[in-house]
């Protein structure tokens, strides 16, 4: 399921800037960096005992306002990263990283703001036998995610140029495979990076052919479904399936405002109760208890060209066993295809408290 996470994401993002006609600048970039691995949860405490190194190298491609989107953010680059660190931690070992990312630029683009989505490759995951301390990790695929804020100064001398600044990175596996406490590292950076052809760039474009994109509300119904499991290791992984329906309603080029409603049938659930009605009777709990749920949310979804993120809060209406709280929230990408059809990834946590990953197509009308 990582694994189809990864290539599906890799899909999005490859359609999507593949339909760029602009110059083909780019740059390539080096960062180093030194941090320390967040307490973000008390069972990770045994799994800090150094500071973090490692490596991110990076492409660039540069956008001059060929396309309306690009004006609408500034400007900013689409590309490729990789990611090299090591957790100077003989349990946690060694992660590798592939992502797709997006460069947004402030204060005359001296500032850059970078949010990266992939895959991650971990050489020492948990292992009941030879790896048991390691509660982070449960599989050897993660999902991983990392933001970059640097100071940067490109083109300072023939196409070379600077930067530094601070990254977080997160590496999980969205209760794939348990355990998955999951792992955040801080870190401060400094790098370099190289413009090629440096010399025929040309000038941004600020003519603006702004269409009006308050449009009326139209209507969504999305199918989603993956596999996941709860935090009890060796219970099983097992399917789950929602059904969502909401309106959504375009304010602007960029934004618009969602309500809707989901039905979860989680099957993790069902054996999470049938194992604790079985083996902790002292809780009082029933085998036949009802594992469905029903929420309703509130959300907002920006659209990047082709691509949009969305985010979501939702509140379970419907929620007959106590499981995480009656609030839940959702936060991914989708990919239009074409005027009505969508896909989408999106992950589904109660706060910090990661669910699944889901995998969705949907229709807008």
């Amino acid at each position: 399921m990582i694994r189809f996470f990864a290539c599906l994401f890799c899909l999005f993002s490859i359609s999507s800037f593949a339909q760029d006609e602009d110059p083909n600048l780019f740059s390539l970039d080096a960062n180093v960096f030194y941090g320390t691995i967040l307490e973000h949860n008390p069972d990770i405490q045994h799994l800090i005992v150094d500071h973090p190194t490692g490596l991110i190298l990076s492409y660039n491609k540069k956008t001059f306002g060929f396309k309306e989107w690009e004006r609408q953010y500034n400007y900013p680059d689409w590309g490729f990263s990789f990611i090299y660190q090591d957790m100077k931690n003989e349990t946690l070992g060694e992660n590798y990283g592939l992502y797709a990312h997006y460069n947004f630029y402030f204060f005359k683009r001296h500032l850059n703001f970078r949010i990266a989505q992939g895959i991650a490759y971990t050489t020492n995951p948990y292992d009941k036998v030879d790896n048991f301390r390691n509660n982070a990790y449960g599989s050897d695929l993660l999902s991983s995610t990392y933001i970059m804020l640097n100071y940067k100064k490109e083109n300072i001398i023939k196409g070379f140029g600077l930067q530094a600044g601070i990254s977080v990175i997160h590496y999980s596996n969205a209760n794939f495979r348990a355990p998955n406490t999951s792992t955040n590292t801080f870190a401060f950076n400094v790098g370099t990076s190289y413009l090629f052809d440096y010399e025929s760039k040309p000038e941004y474009i600020t003519t603006s052919d702004e269409k009006d994109y308050k449009e009326r509300i139209k209507y969504n119904l999305v199918f989603r479904s993956g596999v996941n499991e709860s935090d009890i290791i060796d219970t099983g992984q097992y399917p789950f399936y929602i059904v969502s329906a909401y309106a959504d309603k375009r304010l602007n080029r960029k934004s618009a405002i969602q309500l809707g409603a989901d039905v979860f049938f989680a099957k993790f659930l069902k054996e999470l109760i049938y194992f604790y009605s079985v083996a902790f009777p002292e809780r009082n709990i029933s085998a036949d208890e009802d594992w469905k749920r029903v929420g309703v949310f509130v959300g907002h979804e920006l659209f990047i060209n082709k691509m949009s993120f969305i985010t979501q809060l939702g509140y379970y209406v419907y929620y007959p066993y106590d499981f995480e709280g009656q609030m839940y929230n959702r936060i991914g990408l989708k990919r239009y295809f074409g005027e009505h059809l969508f896909g989408a990834v999106t992950l589904k946590s109660h706060g910090a408290k990661a669910e699944a990953v889901e995998f969705g197509i949907g229709i807008r009308l």
